[in-house]
């Protein structure tokens, strides 16, 4: 049952080590399961043996990651040795559960990994909505393994802003959140072929917005001016009704706001706009033999598409909407009653709706379950 687990207060280090204090148990045990995520593992060259394995790869994450986080003058490396230090845990076992959130997304070098999510947003506001306060749900379609180290965090950052965060156990960032000045951001992953070096990562970023703004425009400006290493699509939202997503990508961003007359917003992991689909993978892209079983040989984009295309149905033949028919929305199994990657709520063999979340705005809380879309039965909780 979705609960807050976490309160941190502090600077950057402080924060880092109470979060790995509480979760020390999530963190060491999404560690070991590292041996059992195949997208991991076929990174593995077949005459290393695991452990040295994964020693390189942890060495590795710290070298590269830590390095850029060090020259990027923000304060999340010292959140993530925080964690190390509070989780009792390798430092470099929590730089590489934090880089594997950039470094499996990528499609660099084309559609040899598979990112480990997938993702469904969609917002409302003002004449869209049933109370005219905004609303933004979102389905968390990840791989299982990962489901049962997720967490809801309450942070309090010296001279900075409250809010409440949802992310995975070892995360010195945020996935999703609302702050206390009632901005919320979200975030989809994205298939773009310039996810770029090793820099602070978006959820670093959204952690940072959160912290330091209090509407729409500041995250904006924010966030497209920091380096930036992965790719993704954020919504954001705050309680004036301002609503945009943004597209990201190492190099690239772009933003989209609702049509004219129109109060809502909707995406899945495509992009829309011609700056970042100029570097999106190509319509025809499949996924190479480099992947996990399930997902071999599959359009890359196809479910993802579909899926948008569905949600912006749903959403169109409504009239006003609520938390109740947004929940309804999300869980929907697509056309024919039976669930895919391409329906609003995603089962399949390789991603699931892990996570199903509706964040408040204009009251500072998220309604929240950890499960499908179509089984939520929400846990409203406040800042």
């Amino acid at each position: 049952m979705p609960g807050i687990e976490c309160r941190c207060s502090g600077g950057d280090y402080e924060m880092g080590e109470q979060q790995g204090q509480v979760l020390a148990v999530k963190v060491h045990g999404l560690r070991e399961r590292l041996a059992d995520l195949e997208a991991f593992r076929m990174q593995q060259p077949f005459w290393l043996p695991y452990p040295a394995f994964l020693r390189l790869a942890e060495w590795t994450a710290k070298r590269t990651l830590g390095a850029a986080l060090q020259r990027s003058a923000t304060g999340a490396l010292e959140r993530v040795r925080g964690i190390a230090a509070g989780a009792r845990c390798p430092l470099g076992g929590v730089c590489l559960l934090n880089a594997m959130e950039a470094h499996l997304g990528s499609c660099e070098g084309h559609i040899d990994t598979a990112p480990l999510g997938a993702c469904s947003t969609v917002a409302i506001r003002r004449s869209r909505s049933a109370d005219g306060r905004p609303v933004v749900a979102k389905n968390f379609d990840y791989i299982p393994l990962a489901q049962p180290f997720y967490f809801l965090r309450e942070s309090r950052p010296r001279g900075g802003y409250r809010s409440l965060d949802f992310a995975v156990a070892p995360q010195a960032g945020t996935i999703d959140g609302v702050n206390e000045h009632g901005l919320c951001i979200t975030l989809n992953y994205a298939f773009l072929l310039d996810s770029g070096r090793p820099a602070p990562l978006i959820t670093m970023l959204i952690a940072e917005a959160l912290a330091r703004c209090k509407d729409v425009a500041g995250a904006l400006d924010y966030i497209r001016q920091r380096p930036r290493w992965g790719s993704g699509i954020l919504m954001l939202a705050d309680d004036g009704g301002e609503l945009v997503s943004l597209e990201l990508s190492s190099s690239r961003s772009a933003v989209r706001r609702p049509a004219p007359g129109e109060d809502w917003l909707a995406f899945t992991n495509v992009c829309r706009c011609s700056e970042t689909c100029a570097a999106q993978v190509p319509e025809s892209a499949r996924f190479s033999e480099r992947v996990p079983l399930p997902l071999r040989g599959r359009p890359v984009l196809e479910w993802h598409t579909t899926r948008s295309s569905r949600i912006e149905t749903l959403v169109r033949s409504c009239g006003t909407l609520g938390t109740k028919e947004l929940a309804a929305i999300m869980a929907d199994h697509g056309p024919q009653g039976q669930p895919d990657g391409s329906s609003p709520c995603v089962h399949t063999e390789y991603w699931r709706t892990t996570a199903a979340l509706q964040w408040l705005p204009s009251t500072r809380s998220v309604r929240a379950w950890y499960g499908t879309a179509c089984t939520a039965q929400y846990v409203e909780l406040s800042l």
